[in-house]
C-alpha cells in the first residue's frame, strides 16, 4: 500500500517538472516553478504592519488565513508602480510560509524543456542574481526563472512569522 500512495507522488511530482507560470513586471517577464504556486488571487486591500521591510506590504486575510505579502518590485529595486486590475498575487509556499507575491500581471503557464533552461550568465567574477535560479528561452523570449527559495532568508521568513 505504501508504495502505491509513494509511486503516486512520484508520477505528481514528474507532471508537474519543467512547468512555469509566468508573469510580468514591466517589460521583462518571470517564471515560477508550479510545484510553488497555491493560486492567483486579485489584488485585495492590504493591512500594513508597521517595522517591516519596505518590499513588505503587509498581510491580507485570505479565507482566514492570514498571509504576508510582498511586492517583487520592491523586492528586486524596481521602480513602484501604482496596482490596477491587471495586478495579481500568486500565493506560493516558501519552506512550509504561505507567502503572496504582487505582480504587475500573470500570462500562463508553460512547459519549459530541460535543454531550453540555461544557468544565467556570470556578469562579473562570482557575481549573480541571487532571485534568478535559471533562464528559459520560449521561442524568441527569455524567461527569468526565480529561486523562490531565495526570495526570503531563513532570517526574513523569521521577521515576518514574528510580526504576525
Amino acid at each position: 500500500m505504501a508504495e502505491i500512495i509513494a509511486d503516486s507522488t512520484d508520477r505528481e511530482e514528474d507532471t508537474q517538472k519543467g512547468r512555469f507560470l509566468t508573469f510580468s513586471l514591466g517589460k521583462e517577464s518571470y517564471g515560477i516553478e508550479i510545484t510553488y504556486v497555491t493560486e492567483i488571487i486579485g489584488i485585495q486591500v492590504i493591512t500594513q504592519i508597521p517595522e517591516l521591510p519596505d518590499y513588505i506590504k503587509g498581510i491580507i486575510n485570505l479565507r482566514g488565513k492570514i498571509i504576508p505579502v510582498m511586492d517583487v518590485r520592491l523586492r528586486f529595486k524596481k521602480e513602484p508602480r501604482d496596482y490596477n486590475d491587471r495586478t495579481c498575487i500568486i500565493v506560493v509556499d516558501i519552506k512550509e510560509v504561505s507567502i503572496g507575491i504582487i505582480v504587475d500581471n500573470v500570462s500562463e503557464v508553460i512547459t519549459i524543456t530541460d535543454q531550453d533552461i540555461t544557468p544565467p550568465p556570470q556578469i562579473n567574477k562570482g557575481m549573480h542574481n541571487k532571485y534568478i535560479k535559471n533562464i528559459g528561452k520560449v521561442g524568441n523570449e527569455v524567461k527569468l526563472l526565480l529561486d523562490c527559495d531565495k526570495l526570503f532568508t531563513e532570517d526574513e521568513l523569521l521577521e515576518v512569522n514574528e510580526a504576525l
